[in-house]
């Protein structure tokens, strides 16, 4: 049965359509072109985060498919890890340089890329933000996961998972991002909220499987009696999950973002009881399909809200939740 959130966060759930299980390798941090003619648009400059998640090679896919459709021109590029911000600010100056009709962006630190920014605009080169989305005005629309709401869903189904108690600790992958800080806020807003016999006993910061599992095995010490984790992507999320593994921990519940192989198996296993997916491909296509919006002047909504789930056990093989899982 397909396990949606409930109300006031019905709203944010679109169905995602494509499946993304077969999504081809992408070379890290080189540029993909993709699409036909631009009838004197000129390129459509993108910038992720980085490649070592299938995430970014779905949005990939996403992007490419749309420039297909619509006879545009596109290059894709990150930088090797998401923790590389100096080499995304140099991509972005690169990509800027090369004149563009378009530039999108999900950036890995706002404060880096805005002056690179206000270089696009004062050349009138518009800006859309993705995934993460800039803290700047710069853009003309945010094509991404609502990831407050997303991350208080996880937050709900912890605090049901555990039974409204005990202590839970929380992994996020950064918080310099927006995404970062989003999927942290918003799980420990609604739990501040609506769990009171719950308490947050720790947060720390690592994206990376490997740091992400040396996080978590060191607050496991600290904190004998914890009854759940939160990872706010795959990679903290994975982290976790190998962590646990080594600690020999029974009954701890475990709550992820994103998904991708491991993650998937974890939740198939019952390591991990369940995650949020986002729409991978649905961020490409609308980053795309807002781009080229932007550059023939048409007008945009500030943000476009491109879904997300709630999966476990139950309804990973839903065509629904199927479609939005990277692999």
């Amino acid at each position: 049965m397909f396990m949606k959130a409930s109300s006031p966060l019905r709203g944010v759930f679109r169905a995602a359509t494509v499946t993304v299980a077969a999504i081809a390798m992408v070379g890290t941090a080189t540029a993909c072109s993709s699409g036909g003619s631009s009838d004197g648009d000129g390129q459509i400059a993108i910038i992720s985060k980085g490649y070592q998640h299938q995430f970014w090679k779905a949005v990939n896919k996403g992007a490419e498919d749309a420039a297909k459709e619509m006879g545009k021109t596109i290059t894709f590029e990150g930088p090797d890890n998401e923790t590389q911000v100096e080499k995304q600010v140099q991509l972005l100056q690169t990509a800027l340089d090369r004149n563009p009709s378009a530039i999108a962006i999900a950036a890995l630190d706002s404060a880096a890329v805005a002056p690179i920014l206000q270089q696009a605009k004062d050349k009138g080169i518009p800006v859309v933000a993705f995934d993460s989305g800039v803290d700047s005005d710069i853009p003309v629309t945010t094509a991404s996961t609502d990831n407050k709401a997303a991350a208080a869903e996880a937050a709900k189904r912890m605090a049901e998972l555990v039974g409204g108690t005990g202590e839970i600790g929380v992994v996020a992958h950064d918080q310099t991002s927006k995404t970062g800080v989003d999927r942290r806020d918003g799980f420990l807003d609604w739990i501040k909220a609506n769990a009171p016999g719950i308490t947050i006993v720790d947060v720390q910061y690592g994206g990376d499987p490997a740091k992400a599992a040396d996080l978590a095995a060191t607050m496991l010490q600290a904190h004998p009696n914890m009854v759940g984790l939160y990872g706010t992507n795959e990679g903290a999320a994975t982290g976790i999950v190998n962590a646990a593994q080594r600690s020999g921990k029974s009954g701890l519940k475990i709550v992820g973002f994103d998904s991708g192989a491991a993650q998937i198996d974890a939740i198939r296993s019952g390591l991990m009881a369940g995650a949020i997916t986002q729409n991978p491909v649905g961020i490409g296509r609308e980053t795309v399909a807002a781009a080229v919006k932007a550059i023939k002047g048409e007008s945009l909504p500030k943000n476009i809200d491109t879904g997300f789930y709630w999966y476990d056990k139950t309804n990973l093989d839903d065509p629904q939740i199927a479609g939005s899982l990277y692999r």
